[in-house]
């Protein structure tokens, strides 16, 4: 149904979904594939930037070649596989000085990440030449480090990087002030938020959220890195508070498997927490 609001763009690209979403902002979205991952091509008057190149299964870097004319970078909300998978076909990569980050340039193997093109991951099939044998996350070199603060100018578009560590400690969130704008990597998107991989720090988390919030006032729209485009921006302090009554011990915990734990809020449908469970500071376990 949020889809159903916005505007779809032609594409011949089978794997891709294209819709805009503000003025100059495509949201690059991957239906087919259970992370629902979604990229964003932001377009100044003189430069593009890719935020976020997705998982590495369709040709990213065809399709954004073919949405604009413009001199394209890239940035990464993280270094997590599935939103940096198109990263090796760009020259210019923004990455923050992280040792995170530098160790995920590195790629990552078949067996790691095979499942990601597994029957089980898709419900549509695959483009041509990838295969549950063959997929790899490619390596890639980072071309210029930033940190928190860091301006890139695209022409008469100003995009500021908020460095949020917790989900991992290259955690980024992007604002463009003058469209109130904020786009917010997997620190926040509807549905349940991962905070399970080994890497993700829960108090540094907190306090990203804490910082998020504090920015409410100054955008109007929140664009997340999967399942839905937009969200507007008071939800962070809903996220926020949800955290709070997790982290206190007042959510209900429900086993996924594998070592997974979905934390439900009382009273919220919008989203919810999935981590391990290990990491929380109460004693009562599911």
């Amino acid at each position: 149904a949020d889809y159903a609001q916005l505007t779809e763009i032609h594409s011949n690209d089978k794997w891709f979904q294209l819709y805009q979403v503000a003025v100059g902002v495509i949201a690059i979205y991957e239906p087919h594939q259970w992370q629902e991952v979604i990229s964003y091509l932001i377009i100044g008057d003189n430069e593009a930037l890719l935020f976020d190149t997705g998982n590495g299964i369709g040709d990213i870097y065809a399709l954004v070649t073919n949405l604009t004319d413009k001199p394209i970078s890239v940035l990464n909300s993280h270094s997590h596989y599935d939103h940096v998978g198109g990263n090796y076909a760009f020259k210019k990569l923004y990455g923050m000085d992280t040792d995170f980050t530098r160790a995920r340039q590195s790629g990552q193997s078949n067996d790691a990440i095979s499942i990601e093109v597994s029957t089980q991951a898709l419900c549509a099939p695959l483009p041509i030449g990838v295969s549950e044998d063959n997929h790899i996350g490619r390596p890639y070199r980072i071309t210029q480090t930033i940190e928190d603060g860091f301006i890139i100018d695209l022409g008469n578009r100003q995009l500021e990087v908020l460095h949020i560590p917790g989900h991992t400690d290259d955690a980024i969130a992007l604002i463009d002030r003058a469209a109130r704008l904020m786009w917010t990597g997997d620190s926040f998107y509807a549905g349940p938020i991962w905070l399970y991989a080994p890497e993700t720090d829960l108090t540094a988390y907190e306090s990203s959220l804490r910082r998020l919030s504090t920015e409410i006032a100054n955008v109007d729209w929140l664009l997340p890195a999967h399942n839905t485009p937009l969200a507007e921006a008071g939800i962070l302090n809903d996220v926020l508070t949800s955290f709070e009554i997790m982290m206190d011990g007042n959510a209900t915990p429900v086993n996924r498997g594998d070592g997974m734990v979905e934390y439900l809020i009382p009273n919220e449908a919008r989203f919810s927490f999935l981590m391990r469970d290990e990491k929380l500071p109460y004693a009562e376990k599911p």
